[in-house]
């Protein structure tokens, strides 16, 4: 259940063969998918530190790289759109058919307007943001809005969306949710209200999100359910000159630690 996220970090890449261009950035996430294909199920390439120096062409050339070396695995694009109507179409065009990305994330804020173009690509994946990882996020995620269940009650913000974008929100069945491991409660509480939606979950390794939290309460009925995403950790595990081997052995042991939390739990 291992997502790989892709953030190349220009004034980071390894000294040596990757100059800070979009050539640099695209041998440094070659480096990283080869390293880590046979370890990770997903990888999610951020769409900023591309297009931010010009890289957009490197970025379909990376994904172009996952599907020849790691075709087991998911591309989510992260880009977090949140607009509307034609615009919004555009964004759609852009993450699945021009970088051909399996699946997006999506801010809902801007209600279902926003979510509603993407359903023109039914076999393709959505994300939208319902908790997430950053301190921030609390400021408007837990004011209270009506219930959409109980009359004369109310809820979080996070529930409403949680239920609107697994509920009324996706006649595909396409959606999932962004939920941070920082708040292993909080992804309790959405996969009691999504079933068996999927949860794309980032948040652990640099962030310090929860990695046992994640797993108790974010697996569905089946055992899975869950793209659990680590970036940095992974990208800068070691020095520049042995990223590759870093970034493998980082891996490998995420993938372990998921996989042994995940047996304990269900044999337990």
């Amino acid at each position: 259940m291992l997502c790989v996220g892709l953030d190349p970090d220009i004034t980071r890449l390894p000294a040596t063969g990757h100059p800070a261009t979009p050539a640099g950035m695209e041998a440094f996430c070659l480096g990283i998918v080869k390293a880590t294909a046979q370890f990770a199920c997903a990888f999610k390439p951020q769409i900023a530190y591309f297009s931010a120096h010009r890289a957009e062409a490197a970025l379909e050339a990376v994904i172009g790289s996952i599907r020849e070396f790691a075709p087991h695995a998911t591309v989510v694009l992260d880009a977090k759109r949140g607009d509307i109507g034609p615009t919004a179409q555009q964004y759609a065009l852009e993450a699945f058919e021009r970088y051909q990305a399996d699946a997006v994330t999506l801010s809902p804020y801007m209600g279902f307007d926003s979510v509603e173009p993407y359903h023109a690509y039914p076999n393709k994946g959505l994300f939208l943001l319902c908790r997430t990882s950053n301190p921030g996020g609390s400021d408007l995620q837990f004011l209270a809005t009506p219930s959409t269940t109980q009359p004369n009650s109310s809820e979080p913000l996070y529930h409403t969306v949680a239920r609107l974008a697994t509920g009324p929100w996706n006649p595909h069945g396409q959606a999932g949710l962004v939920v941070g491991a920082t708040y292993p409660e909080e992804i309790r509480q959405v996969r009691q209200l999504v079933g068996d939606a999927p949860l794309l979950v980032p948040g652990i390794g640099a962030q310090g999100g929860n990695l046992q939290g994640t797993l108790q309460y974010g697996l569905d009925s089946q055992g899975w359910g869950l793209l659990i995403n680590s970036s940095r950790a992974i990208l800068y595990a070691s020095p520049s000159h042995q990223f590759a081997q870093g970034a493998a052995q980082e891996a490998q042991r995420t993938a372990k630690v998921i996989a042994q939390i995940r047996s304990t739990l269900l044999s337990g």
